[in-house]
């Protein structure tokens, strides 16, 4: 069987790089909000409903934009946004493993790190990862969450990025080993710790059908979703595993 890798790219300044990828080996290139103008070859082009239609690319006959519609199904599939996290980096990789069902998921220009006055690589941008939302109070919880989800289903999530730090938990690995076909870093989930943050999610309830968690934010107890995160925190271990 064939296997998937996807390529996400968001805003940040560094997601820039990927322009110099020439034909990386991705078999879908997800680019998220504005990011479609970093690379002409994107095949999905993925934004929240709010996203000005004047922004929005033009899709070829090979391209696809997917929206709401598409990807709240995803979404709840893997618990729903509270739980996941409410901003598009997190809702492109779920929406990733569910569409594609892939192997591999490399991010780029995600790292949610916000410094100096070109926040985005088109200059001045909204750090919409860090308004004010009980759902996105630990970015590094709410990416553990989305990288124990996809090993769990035999996918491996990386970050492209060279930048010092980021939000992101997910291991590094440089374009040039994927271009030679390098196994990315083995990374070991604890199952238990998995099941025992799944039981806690649902017996919460915190799941709101529509996707629109934002109109139901008094329902949700801030400190719940703080000993969540930190159960999902220690769901995958840092240390690379050999497979020798």
């Amino acid at each position: 069987m064939k296997k998937i890798k996807v390529l996400i790219i968001g805003s940040a300044p560094d997601s820039v790089k990927a322009r110099d990828w020439s034909d990386p080996p991705f078999d879908h290139i997800v680019a998220i909000n504005n990011a479609w103008r970093i690379r002409s070859d994107w095949s999905n082009c993925i934004f929240p409903e709010d996203f000005p239609v004047e922004k929005q690319p033009k899709a070829n006959q090979s391209q696809h934009l997917n929206s709401a519609k598409d990807y709240v199904k995803a979404q709840n599939y893997f618990g729903g946004f509270v739980y996941a996290g409410g901003t598009m980096a997190f809702t492109a990789g779920y929406w990733a493993l569910y569409k594609f069902k892939p192997n591999l998921i490399g991010y780029i220009g995600c790292d949610m790190i916000y410094n100096g006055s070109n926040t985005h690589f088109y200059g001045k941008g909204t750090a919409d990862p860090l308004r004010d939302d009980k759902t996105l109070k630990n970015l590094k919880a709410k990416s553990t969450r989305l990288e124990a989800m996809a090993l769990q289903q035999g996918c491996s999530i990386v970050n492209f990025s060279l930048l010092p730090s980021s939000n992101l938990v997910f291991p590094r690995l440089k374009i040039a080993d994927l271009y030679q076909n390098n196994k990315p870093p083995c990374r070991r989930i604890r199952h238990d710790k998995i099941q025992m943050a799944l039981d806690i999610e649902s017996d919460l309830g915190y799941f709101v059908d529509d996707g629109k968690y934002w109109k139901e934010m008094n329902l949700f107890d801030s400190n719940e979703i703080e000993k969540l995160d930190n159960i999902w925190l220690s769901t995958v271990v840092s240390e690379k595993i050999s497979t020798s």
